[in-house]
């Protein structure tokens, strides 16, 4: 099920492109950021803590906290809000640290 809001033809939205989110495919639109791709997928939970293993996800959304870090393509510590999606891209909810 699409979560994204319609635009009503009044915004133009990028190509549509697929990333890899946890292994699992998902539709993103060029000129959005991991975050709004995830959030627009219903995903709340970007990451867990290093001590607790808390769930966290979007907090700021303009890249001053760090509640959204995400691996992707194999590097840790990634602000999901500011990195735009790209095609082929491979995203994975970040464990503590990271790996």
């Amino acid at each position: 099920m699409d979560r994204r809001l319609p635009t009503h033809g009044d915004v133009s939205r990028g190509e549509t492109i697929t990333i890899e989110v946890d292994g699992e495919p998902m539709a993103a639109h060029l000129g959005e950021t991991v975050a709004g791709a995830l959030m627009a997928e219903g995903r709340r939970v970007f990451r867990e803590t290093f001590r607790r293993s808390r769930p966290r996800g979007l907090y700021c959304g303009m890249g001053v906290c760090f509640d959204c870090l995400v691996v992707i393509d194999g590097q840790p510590n990634n602000r999901a809000c500011m990195t735009y999606v790209t095609d082929g891209m491979k995203v994975a909810t970040q464990k503590g640290w990271g790996e």
